[in-house]
């Protein structure tokens, strides 16, 4: 018992109240809601916030296309490209104005592949996509994309992050960071699969927000995703009542610790962290665990098919996360090499790979989510960092183009069998409703109750935002 009258130590503190501590922790552990407490560890910072306005979705599922999928061969149909096949013209060549300060001619080349009328709304879509094709009806397709950078790296962390160079948080972070997450027991943003490459972990990094927000890993690229597993998730070593004593005694220590530095992040990240951990032990297995998946679900994504196997086991991934709550989820056609999957600068026709790869995996998914009910509230996002030209590189490839492409939408609160936007007769720019990426971002939040330039967070002396000083809500696609 302590004398209210005599100076306590730090050390007879901690001695006489660590119990105390253990205590405080452990209860923080079975809350279900956020804790009234002062203390910021003890608090759950991913619990759901309040959005800023009433929000169109409550989550985001983007389907990232790394290397930059060609939209001339895919979704934007240009029958001028069959028409001038061969022809030499003058093109503003983005590559060749970094590398020469001026541009020239370049040999106008068609699609390999024929373009085909779907649904009711009509939508041109490539042969690559044919099951895709059949959700047109459901899509929004946005022709007049336009980013910042020319090379995969900056234009891939434009995409993630709103930023070529800087270390800038990712938008999962920004969106865990504004809502949290609707279920405190798993993560709140979760990438899949991800690369190290073209910016690796800088594409879910939290940068300077709080350690809280950056985004948990499940597997790697190149890893089958068969194998994908949350780390270190279960303990065989102890029972879970002597996990609950040695948690406690471990958070009481960096309670302590936390009390006489509170501004420390990282400690408090570690606490919450840890709690996380615990609860993910009950809840994390099942989320990854697809043996009760009935063989309809497996079949709707191909994973009874060697080329569709493993996207479709992401994409089904992506559906129970954003079944259980997960706020951000990003899945990853992707591989660690420096020849992104969809870089094709020569044999365009390799597209036809990763289109077999994707095509039902997409389609799966938005045909599962929507007879579950949940693409009501959840949000799809197709896309890569930039297309391709609608000239020849070499004799038979396309390079990089930032200057117009193609991504979809599919959900929470977009038109349905819509097509905005469009770039020129051949392909090359964007010229009618141009959507820049900082507009595509603050659509995205918008879309989920927040405004864009009012989520920010100080640091080094300035108030910083996914969309920078840039980015308008495109409202137009909103149904």
């Amino acid at each position: 018992m302590l004398d209210a009258n005599r100076p306590v130590s730090r050390r007879n503190l901690l001695r006489s109240s660590a119990c105390g501590f253990g205590s405080l922790a452990f209860s923080g552990l079975l809350s279900q809601t956020r804790a009234n407490t002062t203390s910021v560890a003890l608090q759950n910072p991913l619990a759901p916030q309040e959005p800023m306005f009433t929000p169109r979705a409550k989550r985001i599922i983007f389907i990232f296309m790394q290397g930059g999928p060609s939209h001339v061969d895919t979704f934007d149909y240009k029958p001028l490209l069959e028409k001038k096949n061969g022809a030499e013209l003058e093109f503003k060549n983005s590559r060749t104005i970094a590398k020469t300060g001026t541009f020239g001619k370049e040999k106008v080349m068609q699609s390999p592949w024929k373009f085909r009328q779907y649904g009711e709304c009509g939508h041109w879509v490539s042969d690559l996509f044919p099951e895709i094709g059949r959700q047109v009806d459901d899509l929004c397709f946005i022709h007049s994309m336009h980013t910042n950078g020319v090379a995969h790296g900056p234009s891939t962390l434009f995409l993630h992050t709103g930023t070529t160079n800087l270390i800038m948080p990712s938008v999962g972070s920004w969106i865990t960071y504004g809502l949290g997450t609707e279920n405190e027991n798993i993560p709140g943003f979760i990438t899949i699969s991800p690369s190290s490459a073209n910016g690796g972990p800088r594409n879910y990094s939290n940068a300077f927000l709080p350690s809280h927000f950056q985004g948990t890993t499940l597997g790697r690229a190149g890893q089958p995703a068969r194998e994908a597993r949350f780390n270190n998730i279960k303990n065989q070593q102890w029972s879970l009542n002597k996990q609950r004593q040695q948690l406690s005694l471990l958070q009481s220590l960096n309670q302590s610790q936390l009390q006489t530095h509170k501004e420390d992040d990282e400690l408090s990240a570690v606490i919450n962290s840890y709690e996380l951990a615990f609860r993910m032990q009950q809840h994390a297995p099942g989320l990854t665990d697809l043996s009760g998946e009935s063989k309809a679900t497996l079949d709707m994504y191909g994973i009874d098919q060697k080329e569709t196997e493993d996207f479709g086991r992401q994409c089904l991934l992506a559906r129970r996360m954003a079944e259980a709550g997960t706020r951000y989820i990003q899945v990853n056609y992707a591989d660690n090499g420096n020849n992104p999957r969809w870089d094709q600068h020569s044999k365009i026709q390799r597209h036809e790979i990763h289109a077999k790869a994707t095509d039902k995996p997409v389609a799966g998914l938005i045909q599962d989510l929507k007879q579950r009910g949940l693409l009501e509230d959840t949000l799809v996002w197709w896309g890569g960092e930039f297309g391709r030209n609608p000239f020849m590189q070499g004799a038979d490839g396309r390079d990089h183009n930032p200057k117009g492409f193609t991504h979809f939408l599919c959900g929470a609160g977009v038109k349905s069998g819509f097509s905005y936007g469009a770039t020129d007769e051949f392909g090359h720019e964007s010229i009618e409703n141009k959507v820049h990426m900082h507009d595509m971002h603050a659509t995205l939040l918008h879309l989920l109750g927040v405004d864009h330039e009012r989520l920010t967070y100080r640091h080094a002396g300035r108030d910083f935002r996914l969309t920078d000083v840039e980015g308008h809500v495109k409202k137009d696609l909103f149904s």
